[in-house]
């Protein structure tokens, strides 16, 4: 029966309990732990059958329940204590507040995600990128950083995972209901939903938005199940990564131009746009619309205006694994489009191409979102590396090194994955506002005076809690499979407190290798059944659903666990992996094992969550374990090779794994002495949270992007956006005079000299010897057309020649321009000098690019003048 009417039901909290209705719509208590003790308290077996969600549970607890705690003064003494706690952080000033605010000045950065990870109990998120976006948002809140978060409300969220009988994965939904999770839905003064129109092929598709408030950050989120559209566009946003290709497009259409248009129906209007991932890029698209409209620009006016103050974070490592889309489905939903931004259909499909004349192209969102920002980065130093290979072909003249995406290096959110005995902990060595100074590596040699009697007794009470979940969860996968008595028990004996636990998970995609262990089962099966130094795995992780490799890996490891009752034993897969289990796993195992092949690794945060809790590394030198390593904390795989061979290389690293094992790791961990302490892995833990804490956190990492992106992209947006627009229209205008005098340009002569006056002469027809501590001293004549001296830089590249005559590793010296050597031809003179620091075969080549005060970078234009070899 359809539904005619509807109303909402919500619980009758006693006067005493009012707080309660406040402090659960504010995730904040999602990395408190002194606020969910407080749910814990109402009705703990409740509080896990609601799956920690607290607006659930107060639906579900008895009225007489609420009237006892109504009466207990220490419960109402301690709720009183957390409301008090929020509302000071709500109210109080910020690191932002005291750096960068600007009296008279509102910033609003606007972050823009496909899934945010915030806590179970919203599931909309499925890995790595939504745990990321989740943890930027808290410590956007911590730090009291002027940021929105942008979303979808998905319907069904992403898949619940089981395994049949035969270890295959299966997919299964749970509709959400919204109005039991910790959101509210934006309504106008009359109560009605605030709608956002969105133009659709034939038809515009209504949104409403919802709102989730973490700590003092709002994550607004737009859903489209809505009786007044259609029955597909209703599910637009029912399943995180669902459908085919035109659910995808329809979903980033509703993500980047909705988002955007729902901020601006909310009034307001970020300052900075930050697009994590490509799927948003078609904000980017939206803002020129939106400037274009509202100030009478050009589509290259509004593009730069925009332009300057978007950034995007790109985090897939090939390009391969990026979405795009056909000529033909773009034409199907922005044909419409074109003539609103001012372009032509040529023009708005090369900004999502890398060759923009190849007419047979597919559109990609990962090029539309590098062409439309101003900062852009990797999440790891070898990811901007990888990164900059990957897309160099957007900028052809450019060396590979000078490509304009830097890195931005991931961090995870330290008191959401922290365990609660580590966090008192560090309240008592490190300070009570530890969490607020966790960046100042200073602080963290504290750790040195925690005594290892302390830190190994609280590793060990998280190993005691995984193994006591992972039985529970054991059987309950059984239960459902239908599974015998015996085989229950079974469960309840299941892993070892005392083993060296080992842990797996993560998505399961095959250059993630989860079944790398197999490859040498007899090594494995003798480590699993050593009673004397007895080792145990756990292994967790989804596949995604079209991913028929990545549910091979699982089967693979289901049926080698199944063949022996002893194995079975010592190696255990978890299902439907959430930050539930994630939670457990960080804080509960010895070692945490990761061996994707390099460089297929972006970043990878989960072994950061485990080394904040002193878990122990092994993995491959990927990601940000390339950074996160030190010899005396965790342990490398291999030594960072790359192979053309991948059996090769499996078959090689799995060796590496087990060489480690046997050879070090598992005598390290059972090395004791009287007291049954491994003071030398208790030495490795300490060293681990030493480096990795203040290092791979998001406080860090979101003041890091405050700093060099969000802070001068917004210094950026207000100085082109005043007085009517007219330093935009200015750069725009030079921009277009440039590039029509570009090919003017001429390099005429270049000289050079040692700095005590000898002539070294044409070095394209001689090579002298100099001194290390000389210098050459160059000089260029210039044609320059019609453009000033000011309009270009002029400059020497150089640096070491390989074999193959290319400069390695150049570096760029900057021409001073000294006077118009031959008047009337506007001729200029240029001069520079080399240092000659670094003995070897050097060389250097003259360049022109382009040069304005309110370029973010030079290359922007994509105009380069290179000396040519004669």
């Amino acid at each position: 029966m359809q539904t005619v009417h509807t109303f909402t039901i919500k619980p009758s909290l006693p006067e005493p309990l009012k707080d309660l209705q406040f402090i659960v719509q504010n995730l904040y208590w999602s990395w408190h732990y002194d606020i969910t003790e407080i749910f814990r308290r109402i009705d703990y077996d409740l509080w896990k059958q609601c799956a920690h969600n607290p607006v659930r549970m107060l639906g579900m607890v008895s009225q007489a329940r609420l009237e006892d705690l109504a009466r207990n003064e220490g419960f109402i003494y301690q709720l009183n204590q957390a409301r008090q706690i929020l509302q000071q952080t709500l109210q109080s000033p910020s690191w932002f507040d005291k750096i960068y605010a600007r009296e008279g000045r509102r910033s609003l950065i606007a972050y823009f995600s496909a899934e945010f990870g915030i806590h179970e109990s919203l599931p909309i998120y499925s890995g790595g990128l939504g745990m990321l976006a989740g943890d930027h948002l808290k410590s956007a809140s911590d730090l009291g950083i002027p940021l929105v978060g942008v979303g979808l409300m998905y319907q069904k969220g992403y898949f619940r995972q089981y395994l049949n009988t035969d270890g295959w994965q299966q997919e299964h939904y749970i509709d959400n209901d919204f109005h039991n999770l910790p959101l509210e839905l934006v309504q106008k003064e009359n109560g009605h939903p605030v709608l956002v129109g969105i133009q659709f092929p034939d038809r515009t598709v209504q949104t409403q938005i919802w709102k989730a408030m973490i700590g003092r950050t709002p994550l607004y989120l737009l859903d489209t199940n809505l009786t007044v559209n259609s029955f597909h566009d209703r599910t637009i946003t029912q399943t995180l990564y669902g459908g085919d290709s035109e659910m995808r497009i329809c979903q980033e259409i509703v993500l980047g131009i909705g988002g955007l248009k729902a901020l601006f129906a909310l009034g307001l209007e970020p300052t900075v746009c930050h697009m994590n991932e490509g799927h948003a890029a078609f904000m980017a698209l939206e803002r020129v619309r939106k400037l274009r409209s509202r100030n009478d620009m050009t589509f290259e006016e509004a593009m730069e205006t925009a332009r300057a103050s978007n950034v995007f974070t790109v985090h897939t490592p090939v390009a391969a694994g990026n979405d795009e889309f056909s000529v033909e489905m773009i034409d199907k939903y922005f044909s419409h489009y074109y003539g609103m931004l001012g372009v032509n259909r040529e023009q708005f499909l090369a900004l999502g191409r890398v060759h923009p004349h190849d007419s047979h192209e597919s559109f990609k969102m990962p090029v539309l979102a590098l062409r439309t920002s101003a900062y852009r980065n990797g999440v790891s130093q070898l990811h901007g590396e990888v990164s900059r290979k990957i897309w160099s072909g957007l900028w052809l003249e450019l060396p590979v090194s000078e490509v304009p995406v830097s890195s931005i290096t991931n961090g995870v959110h330290v008191r959401t994955w922290l365990s609660p005995e580590l966090n008192s902990l560090y309240e008592r060595y490190l300070g009570a506002r530890w969490s607020d100074e966790a960046v100042d590596k200073s602080i963290w040699h504290n750790l040195d005076q925690v005594p290892d009697e302390e830190l190994w007794r609280i590793h060990q009470r998280g190993k005691e809690r995984l193994v006591a979940f992972a039985r529970n969860r054991l059987k309950r996968q059984l239960q459902r499979r239908g599974a015998f008595h015996t085989e229950l028990s079974w469960a309840e004996e299941v892993l070892d407190p005392e083993a060296l636990t080992i842990g797996f998970a993560r998505r399961f995609a095959t250059y993630k290798r989860g079944n790398l262990l197999l490859l040498e089962p007899q090594r494995l099966i003798k480590l699993l059944t050593n009673s004397e130094t007895p080792v145990q795995f756990i292994f967790s992780g989804k596949a995604h659903p079209r991913d028929t490799a990545g549910k091979e890996l699982i089967r693979q490891l289901v049926h080698f666990a199944s063949e022996n009752p002893e194995i079975r034993r010592r190696l255990i897969f978890l299902e439907d992996y959430d930050m539930d289990i994630a939670r457990y796993l960080v804080q509960g195992v010895d070692v945490w094992l990761n061996n994707p092949r390099r460089p297929m690794e972006a970043s990878g945060t989960s072994g950061m969550k485990a080394a904040i809790n002193g878990i122990l590394n092994m993995s491959t030198l990927d990601g940000w374990w390339c950074e996160g390593y030190i010899p005396d904390g965790g342990w490398i795989i291999g030594a960072g090779e790359e192979y053309d061979d991948l059996s090769y290389q499996d078959q090689v690293e799995s060796q590496a794994i087990y060489n480690l094992l046997e050879q070090e790791v598992v005598p390290l961990y059972f090395n004791r002495g009287k007291d049954r302490l491994p003071r030398r892995w208790i030495r490795r833990m300490k060293n681990t949270i030493k480096w990795c804490a203040p290092r791979f956190n998001t406080s860090r990492m979101v003041a890091e992007y405050t700093r060099k992106f969000y802070q001068p992209a917004d210094v950026r947006w207000e100085e082109l956006t005043a007085n009517q627009m007219e330093r935009v229209k200015a750069l725009s205008a030079w921009k277009i005079k440039v590039r029509q005098a570009w090919s003017d340009l001429e390099i005429r002569s270049v000289e050079t000299q040692t700095v005590s006056g000898e002539t070294v002469g044409d070095l394209r027809s001689s090579q002298p010897e100099l001194s290390v501590g000389s210098q050459v001293q160059v000089q260029a004549l210039v044609y320059l057309g019609c453009l000033e001296p000011q309009d270009v830089s002029v400059q020497i590249y150089h640096g070491r020649v390989d074999s193959s005559g290319h400069i390695r590793d150049g570096q760029v010296s900057e021409m001073a321009y000294r006077e118009n050597s031959v008047g009337a031809e506007r001729v200029g003179e240029f001069n520079g000098t080399i240092p000659c620091r670094i003995s070897g075969r050097h060389g250097f080549a003259m360049r022109i690019l382009p040069r304005h005060p309110d370029l973010v970078e030079p290359y922007e234009s994509g105009l380069i003048l290179w000396e040519k070899s004669r």
